[in-house]
């Protein structure tokens, strides 16, 4: 398993430290992007657009990390939120079932969850939520500031919507539910749209693997 940061902090700190850095180390550029949801069509999609880079987040086990500590693994990400009804889980039992396939070659791979509702999935909320699926999926969350940064780089978009006869405070998020795969230097390989058979997603990742 690749190397994870050893740093503990909490939340008032993390909000405060990390968004210094995150002005150093990613004011560079800004995108304006405008993606769409995806249409659910299973099959492996090779995107064009520069999709990927830098990030700093907080894992369900509650430590900072960055996608250097990932350096020389393959990232399979997707993102998506707890309280998904149904893209979520089927993704995460996708990318589960893609891994037991891919046996031994899972160990090149870090798979990665990353919320799109911070302000509900906790570090707490995502340890409990990720019980269900493979343990070696790292669920990410952090404050929302963070969180957009990375949803820019990889063209991700969520939208909230609060139906009139739920309890207020109550909300889902359509989101953007394509699995990315990055190669072990951190660049876009090819997008897996939601749906996808776990088996022909495994092969499609082991093409890429020596």
């Amino acid at each position: 398993m690749p190397k994870k940061s050893l740093i503990n902090y909490n939340n008032s700190t993390f909000q405060i430290n990390v968004m210094k850095i995150l002005g150093i180390v990613f004011a560079a550029v800004v995108i304006t992007v405008t993606p769409s949801l995806d249409s659910g069509v299973a099959h492996a999609e090779p995107a064009g657009a520069e999709i990927g880079g830098r990030f700093m987040l907080e894992t369900h086990e509650k430590k900072i990390i960055t996608d250097q500590d990932f350096h020389n693994k393959f990232m399979l990400i997707t993102f998506g939120y707890t309280f998904c009804p149904d893209v979520c889980p089927t993704n995460l039992a996708n990318i589960s079932n893609s891994l037991e396939t891919l046996g031994d070659k899972a160990e090149q791979i870090v798979p990665i969850f990353i919320t799109v509702d911070p302000g509900r999935d906790t570090a707490d909320q995502l340890r409990d939520y990720l019980e269900h699926f493979d343990e070696r999926i790292i669920g990410l969350t952090g404050p929302q500031p963070m969180i957009d940064n990375v949803k820019k780089k990889y063209k991700v978009i969520s939208e909230i919507h609060r139906p009139k006869d739920w309890d207020k405070g109550d909300y889902i998020v359509d989101h953007t539910g394509s699995i990315f795969l990055m190669s072990t230097d951190g660049t876009f390989l090819v997008k897996f749209a939601h749906g996808m058979d776990p088996d022909a997603m495994a092969k499609r990742i082991s093409d890429f693997m020596l």
